[in-house]
């Protein structure tokens, strides 16, 4: 195992043929790749014709290095891992083409970011990696796009506000979506597909999908709102729907108040709900997004390697509120809001910020979130250069 300090690259973009991996390539390329300061990057995937087609497609410098590693090709992910200090990973689902390139960043004390939302494989990773990875220095970090950075970080400032307004964390916070444009990629679609899959052949794993603590082996904490009912929300004076990704981001918010040690009360309550509009119509699009929880992607789902067009990503938002409510009734609002569709455009971003700032993270290594690792030094960096807000707001 080569030690990080001498490795020949900062960071490897794995993946950077697929539909993300570009986004992110891109986005290190325009923002870093004149910086003297800048990480040392390189582009990898399967087909080295591929990679130079894509570098030149979108515009990075032709000296930008090129590695072939395969996931069927457990020694060349192996290969890969010792010349650089961070791997990010955008080739999905992560339960099909992830579980070599994890194994080779722990045996190799490499840190590791991707974009994964498939809660099942990533449990089972902790239950498998997580001593390995402590002992070998290596920081895995899961969900570090749109699942789930906003909503991980959202509370972890908003947390901050509470105990600097109130005193102490709040017992309750409510994420809340008010608003979003973006479309879903082919990926987003295989990896839920694949989740399903996994769970009808093993029954015994419907307990890591349904349980908002499904994250944190050994810690079952109370009962946790559903976010499933359709209710009126005072504070916003709008109707609450279901939120497709809650499942997924309520589980990491817990694991990173659980690494932290529970900072925020081991009964803490969260959930993710979207906002709709006051009234009747309100209520009506609310319980009609019940509904369409059973399909969210629609009748003609895009295939991997699709997604939204340039156009989409760059007139794409979120904005996301953080309602954290004290017992004797007082209440608090953090909003993080984002340019750019929030799947891919902000995603992107994301995702190569989090790489940089691994770089940095002086925490033991192990198998944790972009809260727990990177907490306020990513904030600082999706501020700086991601074009990701986080502000109180009331």
């Amino acid at each position: 195992m080569t030690a990080k300090a001498d490795r020949e690259f900062d960071i490897i973009v794995y993946g950077a043929t697929g539909y993300t991996g570009r986004l992110v390539a891109e986005y290190l390329g325009k923002h870093y790749g004149d910086r003297a300061d800048g990480p040392k990057w390189a582009m990898a995937g399967r087909s080295l014709d591929k990679l130079e087609a894509v570098r030149d497609a979108i515009g990075v410098a032709e000296t930008t290095p090129l590695v072939v590693a395969d996931a069927d090709d457990p020694a060349s992910l192996e290969a890969m891992c010792n010349r650089t200090r961070v791997v990010l990973t955008t080739v999905g689902p992560y339960q099909l083409y992830g579980d070599a390139l994890v194994a080779a960043c722990v045996k190799t004390g490499t840190d590791y970011a991707d974009l994964c939302g498939e809660p099942v494989w990533m449990r089972q990773k902790i239950d498998e990696h997580m001593e390995a990875a402590k002992a070998s220095g290596a920081h895995i970090c899961f969900s570090s796009g749109f699942d789930s950075i906003p909503f991980d970080l959202g509370v972890l400032m908003a947390q901050k506000e509470a105990v600097k307004r109130f005193g102490k964390p709040a017992p309750r916070v409510k994420g809340r979506v008010r608003g979003m444009a973006g479309g879903a990629s082919g990926g987003t679609v295989a990896s839920l597909t694949e989740t399903m899959k996994t769970v009808a052949k093993h029954p015994s794993l419907f307990g890591i999908l349904r349980s908002s603590f499904g994250l944190t082996p050994g810690f079952e904490g109370p009962d946790q709102p559903s976010g499933m009912i359709p209710g009126y929300e005072e504070k916003f004076g709008k109707w609450a729907a279901p939120f497709v990704m809650a499942p997924i981001n309520t589980k990491n918010v817990h694991r990173t108040n659980f690494l932290l040690g529970h900072p925020w009360g081991e009964d803490f309550k969260y959930d993710e709900m979207v906002l709709t509009s006051p009234g009747e119509a309100g209520k009506k699009l609310a319980e009609g997004a019940v509904e369409m929880m059973k399909n969210p992607f629609g009748a003609k789902p895009p295939k991997p390697g699709e997604g939204p067009t340039k156009e989409e990503r760059e007139n794409g938002y979120y904005d996301i509120a953080f309602l954290a409510e004290m017992p004797d009734g007082q209440s608090l609002i953090y909003g993080v809001k984002g340019k750019y569709d929030p799947g891919y455009g902000s995603t992107s971003r994301m995702l190569a910020e989090t790489g940089i700032a691994l770089l940095s993270c002086d925490k033991p290594g192990g198998v944790g979130t972009p809260g727990y690792f990177l907490g306020e030094a990513l904030v600082d960096r999706l501020q700086q250069n991601a074009e990701i807000s986080f502000a109180a707001e009331d």
